[in-house]
């Protein structure tokens, strides 16, 4: 057992509501000593449940408590929490420390007399005469003695159950420490389409939470047993190939409808994905006011950027946000609560991001942006985390970065890229069959063909400052020579590819760990130290 919990205090001094919150905020068991005595007695009175609680102290100097409680303590897990509400006697707390050293730990709550009495008038079933009986037994009168004993003592007069359980967590060293760096972040170097999915599929069976921010604008792509390729839109690029708990952040923008299905598709239960209430939610109107900047820009309009205007420009009308959508109920949960447990017992995040950073709406080049900052500590902001937190940043680059084409076939209209190729070009260069490049270059969201042109290592190296990646993962090799397909291992690489991914390092000043050779779930040479 990790942690025993012991509460003591008055009556309606807030031991009950806080016993509550702590199991359903640690996971834990709660045993009643009320329950324990009630099971003896006929009478339900609290007076005569105090009398009786005191009369088994006395004949067994405390150890009742010990005796009735150890098999369900004892069969708790290594790293479970218990919490006893409540002890009201010295003898009991030193009979449990006895057994339990230093899993044992005591919180002594406190309420002056005027508030525990109006708390108790707030109940329908209140009694003065009952209650006034109650506050005269000995027990109660004594137990104030035990904050001497406490190894926390929580005054909770001005103070909300919520922020007892704050103050609770934190005196019980459960609370996440904020030095704890356990978050690492995947973020496109180049404008997206870089292979982020393959990549964070290959991470994911590493972390305990996926979070995924931005929205259906971006699709990513990953490969599944049986050489099937599945497309994520909303939910995090691991669902299917970990076990991990999924988060998307109050920053994420989300089609329900188009959300629903990938949740059936991907057969997640409620109990593992969580929805932040303040996530955006898209609706036709948006999707229709972006009709013009498909042509204008080559937007997907998915309706993401008319929705983040819309929750800027109409705050005094109000918008749809998560937690108004009904179909979205079961899952809705804040994200800093969902952050916070994951931090407090050491687990790993990784937080996706989508699009990449060219696109930025702040250091793309505008207008040919997206809505959003599509930088690391844009991610963050999105998912709601601190840069404290930050462990690694794995930054994607593509050996040939694509931009889109407009609707019509333009190649005008998404923006500039760095001496544009033509496929057939690449196709010449690596060996690659130019119908299946073709196929595989149609954009996951809208299936329109990429336009593709030279690495630009200006945009490597801005990307690395703007991100501070301590990681570069370089995809597509497979594109600058057909033989990387079948490389294994990191000499196995042409030596050419070899030379170019050096330079890649020299120009970003951060390792390339992750190499994608192909698309497969064997495609990624892993040369990761951590």
């Amino acid at each position: 057992m990790r942690h025993l919990i012991l509460l003591s205090g008055h009556i309606h001094s807030g031991k009950s509501a806080l016993a509550k919150q702590l199991c359903e905020r640690l996971d834990g068991s709660i045993i009643k000593t009320r329950e324990l005595l009630e099971r003896d007695l006929r009478s339900t009175s609290r007076a005569d449940l105090q009398a009786a609680g005191t009369q088994r102290d006395i004949a067994t100097d405390g150890e009742w408590l010990v005796e009735e409680t150890a098999s369900m303590l004892d069969a708790l897990a290594e790293e479970a929490i218990a919490v006893v509400d409540a002890v009201w006697h010295l003898r009991q707390l030193d009979a449990l420390r006895k057994r339990y050293d230093r899993a044992v730990t005591h919180i002594h709550v406190t309420a002056s007399e005027t508030e525990r009495l109006r708390r108790a008038q707030e109940f329908p079933e209140f009694d003065p005469a009952e209650y006034a009986q109650a506050q005269s037994q000995a027990m109660e009168v004594q137990v104030d003695e035990l904050r001497h004993d406490a190894d926390l003592v929580i005054e909770t007069d001005r103070s909300q159950p919520a922020q007892i359980l704050i103050r609770a967590l934190a005196g019980l060293r459960l609370s996440a420490h904020n030095e704890d760096q356990l978050v690492d972040v995947l973020v496109g170097g180049q404008w997206g389409s870089e292979g982020k999915g393959n990549i964070a599929a290959h991470l994911a069976p590493e972390y305990s939470l996926l979070v995924r921010t931005g929205g259906p604008n971006a699709g990513h792509s990953v490969y599944l047993p049986g050489d099937v390729t599945h497309v994520q839109h909303h939910l995090p690029s691991g669902t299917r190939v970990a076990g991990a708990r999924l988060l998307l952040g109050p920053g994420a923008v989300i089609a329900p409808t188009s959300l629903m299905k990938e949740i059936t598709e991907s057969e997640v239960a409620p109990h593992r994905l969580f929805i932040d209430p303040q996530a955006t939610i898209i609706t036709q109107a948006h999707v229709d006011s972006e009709r013009k900047l498909v042509a204008a820009i080559a937007s997907t309009g998915r309706g993401i950027g008319a929705a983040l205007a819309d929750r800027i420009t109409s705050r005094d009308k109000g918008v749809l946000l998560a937690r108004d959508v009904p179909e979205l109920k079961p899952y809705l949960r804040e994200a800093s609560d969902v952050l916070g447990e994951a931090f407090s017992r050491g687990e790993r995040v990784f937080v996706e991001g989508t699009q990449g950073t060219g696109l930025s709406l702040l250091h793309g080049e505008y207008p040919h942006v997206t809505a959003r900052d599509t930088t690391c500590a844009g991610l963050l902001a999105e998912a709601g985390i601190a840069p404290r937190r930050l462990r690694k940043v794995v930054m994607v680059c593509r050996v040939y970065p694509i931009r889109v084409s407009d609707p019509d076939g333009g190649v005008a209209t998404s923006g500039r890229v760095y001496s544009e190729l033509k496929w057939e070009t690449v196709a010449q260069r690596s060996g690659l069959d130019l119908d299946d490049l073709l196929e595989q270059e149609l954009t996951t969201t809208t299936r329109r063909q990429r336009r593709v042109g030279e690495f630009d290592w200006a945009l490597l190296r801005r990307a690395s400052e703007l991100n501070g990646p301590t990681d570069i993962a370089v995809t597509f090799v497979d594109q600058l020579d057909a033989k990387n397909m079948a490389a294994r291992r990191f000499e196995q690489l042409t030596p050419d590819t070899i030379r170019f991914i050096e330079e890649v390092e020299s120009v970003a000043g951060a390792p390339a760990s992750l190499i994608s050779t192909r698309f497969h779930n064997r495609s990624v040479i892993d040369r990761r130290t951590w």
